[in-house]
């Protein structure tokens, strides 16, 4: 079995990269673990995830803080957060799947959209809590 927030990495990749409203913002399936060097902006990675043990006396569970960072230059920081809104909007509180886990909860926690000391780069934050508990 899988990591659960390995699972949760990748169907949250899937969702973003199929979908057609995310992919037009971005300009194609911009959404990386790492960004390779050269990227077009806008684009948007996968950054940090603490998992804590979230189980109880009788059932095993995982709390996952996950955070997705949003790059932009062009549009600027209305171009950021139309890209944060519509990633919100594929994420918060949808049920996706997960192999040998159960998404109990996917919820948006933090948003933040700034200017990065480089004076043309815009940076969003997505910080995501989710809840998993693996398949009996």
């Amino acid at each position: 079995m899988t990591h659960p927030s390995l699972e949760l990495q990748s169907t949250i990749f899937n969702t973003l990269t199929s979908d057609p409203a995310v992919l037009r913002l971005l300009g194609g399936p911009k959404v990386f673990d790492r960004a390779p060097e050269r990227t077009s902006y806008p684009y948007l990675t996968l950054g940090r995830t603490a998992v804590v043990d979230w189980s109880t006396g009788t059932e095993d569970g995982a709390e996952h803080i996950l955070t997705l960072h949003v790059w932009a230059r062009g549009g600027g920081k209305q171009e950021t957060y139309t890209i944060m809104d519509e990633v919100s909007a594929k994420l918060h509180n949808k049920h996706l799947p997960l192999d040998g886990h159960e998404l109990v909860n996917l919820q948006l926690q933090y948003a933040e959209a700034r200017r990065e000391p480089d004076a043309t780069t815009y940076h969003g934050i997505l910080r995501f809590r989710a809840v998993t508990e693996p398949l009996a």
